[in-house]
């Protein structure tokens, strides 16, 4: 391998955030309107996530047009039609931190690591959800437009 090749390589790396460092965000309003990774994420991965009782946890409180997915929660608004009630970026913000929306909303904050209790010592200093699975989840949010539950 080259030199100039190697160099790139080694660039990259340094200059690229660990996948469990926060990438730096503006809130506009009640948004975040610029993607956190630069690029739109992908519908098909976020859907996985968003269906993953490991990952995303989401179908623990809310429910949503997945008829395939047994035991879904009634705690939190339903995700259908989430993409015809909120932008990309508010989509973005109340996942990243809904708590800078409502203090005292029960969804969990996926993108921050300061000022939480009872996290556990492996997970602190960690966010929940990389940059660029925030991004996958916008990108299939947004594609739920209809407003009928499953």
């Amino acid at each position: 391998m080259g030199r100039i090749a190697l160099a790139l390589i080694l660039w990259a790396n340094l200059a690229s955030p660990r996948a469990d460092e926060l990438r730096p965000f503006a809130i506009v309003g009640d948004a975040i309107p610029a993607s956190l990774t630069g690029a739109p994420g992908d519908p098909a991965r976020g859907r996985a996530i968003v269906l993953d009782r490991q990952t995303g946890l989401c179908l623990l409180c809310h429910s949503g047009p997945f008829p395939e997915t047994r035991f879904q929660g009634n705690l939190a608004p339903s995700l259908a039609g989430a993409g015809a009630r909120w932008s990309e970026g508010q989509l973005r913000l109340r996942i990243v931190d809904a708590r800078r929306l409502n203090p005292d909303t029960i969804m969990p904050p996926y993108y921050r690591v300061d000022g939480l209790s009872g996290v556990a010592k492996a997970y602190v200093g960690k966010p929940v959800l990389s940059a660029d699975q925030i991004e996958d989840v916008v990108a299939f949010l947004t594609t739920l437009k209809d407003v009928e539950a499953k």
